[in-house]
């Protein structure tokens, strides 16, 4: 993948038939795999054996392509590939012109050694292609590699920190900014002087939590 510049060594150039997943999928995700993905693409792998970089926690990095039919929202197609593949999966989704990247931290299943469960996953926005600067940084270590991208693909609104941190906080930040809105849509729904007082309070508590937070973690 150009976009990334990364040593041939890494090159995997790999297309992965999509009904290699069709034991993580039900009749109507398989559908929506044929409907709205051309090819799915292993195009790299990042491991000891190809970058001369290992990890405590990561031991390997694979980077998938994944060209669409349509410019369609594929997150739930994403977790099903993710789920079946136990490796950290950097995605570069393309349509066209236009691309957009995601990665997802996971762990193993606790019961089932076949699966992962996601714990976070970081996107970017969809962007003209001669527009996406995001690199994948090789130096120090697998671990950090991750952590890098990952960051990369944040809010940015945190200092950076571990991943495991990082997933926290996002998820603490998007919570709180969930609640806001569905407050001020409450608000905004309701004819009850009253209980309009009673959201607004619940609603300035939400923000002070919301301020405290990025203040607290900031860089």
């Amino acid at each position: 993948m150009a976009i990334f510049e990364l040593p041939t060594r890494t090159i995997v150039n790999k297309v992965i038939p999509k009904n290699a997943f069709d034991g993580f999928t039900s009749s109507k995700q398989k559908k929506r795999f044929t409907d709205l993905l051309e090819r799915i693409r292993w195009a790299h792998k990042l491991s000891a054996e190809t970058i001369n970089l290992s990890g405590k926690e990561i031991k390997e990095i694979q980077i998938f392509e994944i060209d669409l039919k349509v410019q369609e929202d594929i997150s739930d197609l994403i977790e099903i590939i993710n789920k079946a593949i136990p490796y950290p999966i950097i995605f570069y989704i393309s349509f066209q012109d236009k691309a957009y990247l995601s990665v997802s931290k996971k762990h193993s299943h606790p019961i089932n050694e076949n699966s992962s469960v996601i714990d976070w996953t970081f996107f970017s926005k969809w962007k003209s292609k001669d527009k996406i600067s995001y690199q994948l940084n090789l130096k120090q270590s697998l671990d950090f590699i991750f952590h890098d991208f990952c960051f990369q693909l944040s809010s940015k609104l945190f200092k950076t920190v571990k991943v495991d941190e990082l997933v926290y906080l996002e998820q603490n930040r998007t919570e709180l900014q969930r609640k806001i809105q569905n407050l001020k849509a409450a608000i905004s729904r309701s004819k009850q002087y009253n209980k309009k007082v009673e959201l607004n309070i619940e609603l300035q508590k939400v923000e002070t939590d919301l301020k405290d937070l990025l203040i607290q973690n900031q860089k």
